[in-house]
């Protein structure tokens, strides 16, 4: 059975995931909800933040919680022990494609290989389905969630919006034709809404 797939994003009134500041304890205090047992992302995401998970302080995995899993097709991302280490996740897990460039023979990341060329998101999640995830939670920029809307494999979108205009960059979310369903909204102090939409 296919997990519940929660897509949520920080955005600002524009439509933009960068180059505001994002109300991070607000964001992270919100995706307590949803008690994923996956964390959803793509490597773009993990990229743009490698400097800094390179230079965060090092603990130990968690020994429960949620797993993350990094849609990583073109085996860019190398700081999996880093990621492991920073101490918000019980393991880490590449999602690769069978053409996926070979990985250094000495790694020890769990690996989950599905489609050819790309990264066969549905059947991801029909095998964390059947490994027992109930929830996954997709933390990622526009390009993951477009595509994962696009294939209808979300349950779920709750977004975080925020009262700025950034004016520069691309909107988020490039897809069309998705039809929601208003689950519920919350005003925040300093005008930052949150609304969840359910995905028909």
């Amino acid at each position: 059975m296919r997990p519940q797939v929660v897509a949520q994003v920080a955005v600002s009134l524009d439509g933009r995931t960068a180059g505001f500041d994002m109300d991070l304890a607000r964001f992270y205090a919100m995706a307590t909800l949803w008690q994923e047992d996956v964390t959803l992302t793509g490597a773009d995401t993990i990229l743009a933040q490698e400097s800094l998970v390179r230079a965060a302080p090092r603990s130990d995995a968690r020994e429960t919680g949620p797993v993350l899993a990094v849609v990583d097709s073109r085996a860019r991302v190398r700081e999996w022990d880093a990621l492991r280490q920073l101490g918000h996740w019980s393991d880490v897990l590449a999602l690769y494609a069978d053409q996926t460039p070979a990985r250094p023979p000495d790694s020890t990341t769990r690996e989950l290989v599905t489609g050819y060329e790309q990264v066969d998101l549905a059947e991801v999640f029909d095998v964390l389905g059947d490994r027992g995830v109930r929830v996954v939670r997709v933390e990622s920029g526009g390009a993951l969630i477009a595509v994962l809307l696009e294939l209808g494999l979300v349950d779920e979108l709750a977004l975080l919006v925020h009262p700025v205009i950034v004016g520069a960059g691309q909107p988020w979310c490039g897809t069309t034709g998705v039809t929601l369903r208003h689950a519920g909204t919350e005003v925040f102090a300093g005008g930052i809404v949150w609304s969840r939409y359910c995905v028909s």
